[in-house]
């Protein structure tokens, strides 16, 4: 596991689209060979996006030959309504690069059969060779596996936490009659199965998440900490996000990047097991 300590959110989505910039490059993804890459929803990713959206338009990145999987999506919610997922994904990124929408994969919370599209999903995932890199923005569970999900658990169904509904009242107009009460989201295990996960974690608010990420032990009851367990999980995060971790740990991870120089450039492949 590693922690990047960024000053503030730019830079932190700066690193985090270069890491992810130099995962496809690197890859050298063809006509057979596609980079299969994992993508969140939310505030946090943003930044990211937009640095990306810039490599592209700037000549230094394709998505040509990138196949990307979602999260998660509401049940129940038309896909041109502006709070879906779809909506966020393409007018936050897909619609400025050049990937090729059947390549672009989003949960259906329209489906007449939710728990086909589920497994669908996941057979699409296995077709493409799984997940070269997932990259994911919690606030202590990851996607939709809120707290109690199964460490190992695939895409399915889950009814949301009345604390998710209440957060996501503001996207509403603060109506809680209009906010989805269900959504279909990847499984912990899903994740789990990448070859490389990054999980950004931004801002103070989110603080308290990050310690119980990489500090407590591995707890169902804060998913996003199951990624102690993987072999390549690089935590992305900025000032903020560690004022509740123990100063020794902010000062060891520090202390990494400074032995380590290449761990503070994105273009420092992960090559030790962890």
């Amino acid at each position: 596991m590693r922690l990047v300590i960024l000053d503030n959110y730019d830079l932190a989505s700066e690193w985090a689209a270069k890491y992810i910039c130099n995962c496809i490059v690197k890859f050298k993804p063809g006509q057979d060979r596609y980079f299969s890459l994992g993508l969140p929803t939310g505030s946090t990713p943003l930044g990211c996006y937009k640095k990306l959206i810039e490599y592209h338009k700037s000549g230094n990145l394709s998505f040509k030959y990138v196949k990307t999987f979602n999260m998660d999506e509401y049940v129940g919610l038309p896909r041109n309504h502006p709070e879906s997922y779809h909506s966020y994904m393409w007018n936050n990124f897909f619609k400025h690069v050049d990937i090729d929408p059947n390549n672009a994969h989003i949960l259906d919370g329209n489906a007449e059969d939710l728990q086909a599209e589920c497994d669908a999903f996941e057979k699409k995932i296995k077709e493409a060779g799984g997940i070269d890199l997932f990259v994911g923005g919690p606030d202590g569970h990851i996607a939709f596996n809120e707290p109690g999900s199964s460490l190992v658990s695939r895409t399915r169904l889950k009814t949301l936490a009345m604390d998710t509904i209440l957060a996501n009242a503001k996207y509403f107009d603060g109506d809680l009659s209009k906010v989805p009460t269900m959504a279909l989201t990847v499984g912990v295990g899903t994740v789990m199965d990448a070859r490389e996960v990054m999980i950004l974690i931004t801002g103070a608010h989110k603080a308290f998440a990050l310690y119980k990420a990489i500090e407590e032990g591995v707890n169902h009851m804060w998913t996003v900490s199951a990624f102690q367990q993987h072999p390549r999980t690089i935590f992305v995060c900025d000032e903020d996000a560690t004022l509740e971790l123990r100063v020794k740990t902010v000062k060891y991870f520090k202390g990494l990047m400074h032995v380590h120089n290449k761990l503070v450039d994105p273009l420092y492949s992960m090559t030790e097991e962890n």
